[in-house]
Order: structure tokens, then sequence, then C-alpha cells
């Protein structure tokens, strides 16, 4: 029994480890400028990764120093969080699977549109309050500024590959048909484009795009990007909590199986 007790207590400490990817990817979420603006993704993946931590050294210490009951909520309590880390990485997945850039002629960076996205990802830029909120954060960034800093000629501008929320905050969107003086400052043509955004631009630096569309296609594509990477990361750590979790049953069940076939065998000497 104190062996079958060894091979849970280290089987348990293989899930604690496990929880540091899934809290680091919600730190890592949490340190872009985008997702710290919107807050949405990176709480919910801190939190679970702590909870998984707490529960893995409960089964761990329950293992270690032959705490029955300790065992029973760790299998029950691990079963429920792998569940909601499941449910958890589906959903993301769900969420981001539509959503792409288009191209423009003679640009290297993409264009985004908001219709492109899904719906839920959609109602979190939607509405006006949600919005200026966002918005007053996105422009407190250096995220447009750096473009000033790196980009002087059009041509090196319009070969660059700039970042999503760059395309679609920073700029005016190339079907405006706006004259290029430097990244975050352009000419209006006498007409606007048909589109809405055209209209919204202003070469003001705390405003540029950040009321437009496009910005809201920008940030969500940036977001896309970043919670599929921290997805991957969850399902790694699902796929290795799932494995562990199967270990520890069996591990617990030979163990039980030992002793009752101990006990059995005691009563008949």
């Amino acid at each position: 029994m104190a062996l079958s007790n060894n091979v849970i207590a280290a089987i348990n400490f293989i899930a604690l480890l496990l929880s540091i990817p899934i809290i680091g990817a919600g730190i890592w979420l949490a340190t872009q400028a985008d997702n710290a603006c919107v807050q949405v993704l990176q709480w919910p993946v801190i939190v679970l990764g702590i909870v998984i931590l707490l529960v893995a050294l409960t089964g761990f210490i329950g293992a270690f120093w032959r705490i029955s009951w300790l065992l029973m909520f760790y299998l029950i309590a691990m079963l429920v969080l792998i569940i909601l880390l499941g449910s958890l990485v589906l959903f993301v997945f769900s969420v981001t699977m539509r959503g792409s850039g288009h191209t423009e002629p003679s640009r290297a960076y993409l264009e985004y549109h908001l219709d492109d996205f899904s719906l839920w990802l959609q109602r979190r830029v939607r509405s006006s309050h949600k919005w200026e909120r966002i918005r007053t954060c996105l422009s407190s960034t250096t995220t447009c500024a750096e473009l000033n800093q790196n980009y002087r000629l059009p041509q090196d501008f319009f070969n660059a590959h700039i970042s999503p929320l760059q395309s679609g905050c920073c700029k005016p969107p190339t079907d405006c048909g706006f004259t290029y003086v430097n990244p975050t400052y352009w000419i209006s043509p006498i007409s606007n484009g048909a589109s809405m955004d055209c209209s919204k631009w202003s070469n003001e630096q705390t405003e540029l795009c950040y009321g437009c569309d496009s910005c809201k296609a920008g940030l969500l594509a940036n977001l896309k990007e970043e919670w599929r990477n921290a997805d991957l990361i969850l399902l790694i750590a699902l796929i290795g909590l799932v494995f562990v979790y199967l270990m520890a049953f069996l591990a617990l069940k030979n163990a039980k199986s030992e002793n009752l076939f101990r006990r059995h065998k005691q009563g008949y000497v």
C-alpha cells in the first residue's frame, strides 16, 4: 500500500506541474496589450490553473500522508476541472474558427472586416459602452506610435507586415484612397470612400481609426491569433491531465484491491 501511495503522490505531483503552463498561458495573455484592454480570457485561465494546482496539491498530500478522503476529493474535483478545461479549450477553438485578413493591391499587410468573425467575438466589441473602455485603453498604448519610429517612406510601410491591430486602428482602410504622409498621418481625398470608416479617420494621434469597425476587426484578429496560441498550450496540458488522472485512478484502484486482498488473506491466517 505504501508503494502505491508513493506512486499516486508522484502522479499527482506531475498534475501539479501541468498546472504551471496553464497559469503561464493566462499570465502571457494578460501581458499582451490587446488582451489587457479586452480582459476576457486571461483571468478564467489563470484562476482555472491555480485551482488545478491546489487540487493537485491536495491529491499529493492525500497520497503522501495516506488521507483517503483527500484522495477521493482529488478524484472528484480533478474530474470536474478536466471537464471545465476541456470545455474552455473547445470554446476558444469554436469562437476563433472564423475571421481572416483580406489582401489589397500593392500592400503586404492585410485588411480586416468585422463581419468575418464569430458573433460571440463581435459582441465583445460592438457595444458602444464596452468599446469606449477598450478604445481608451488601446489609444494609451504605443501600438501606433511604434509605426512612426519604424517606417518613414511610403513603400517601406506598404511592404511592412504589421499586426492586425496596427492595420485596423493606426491607419485608414486602404479602399478609402487616403494619401500617405506617415503611418499615422494621411491626407483625405476630395470624396471619401463608400466605407463608413473613411469618415471616422482622424489625424489626431489619440483618435486615428480607434472608432472604426476596421479597428474592432483588427483587435479581434489579434485576439484570435493569441487565443489560438494559448489554446494550444491548454490542449497539451489537458491531454497531460487526462493521462495523469487515469494513471492516478488506476493506481488508487489497484491500491484498494491490494488492501482488500491483504485483509482477506489475513482473515484466513
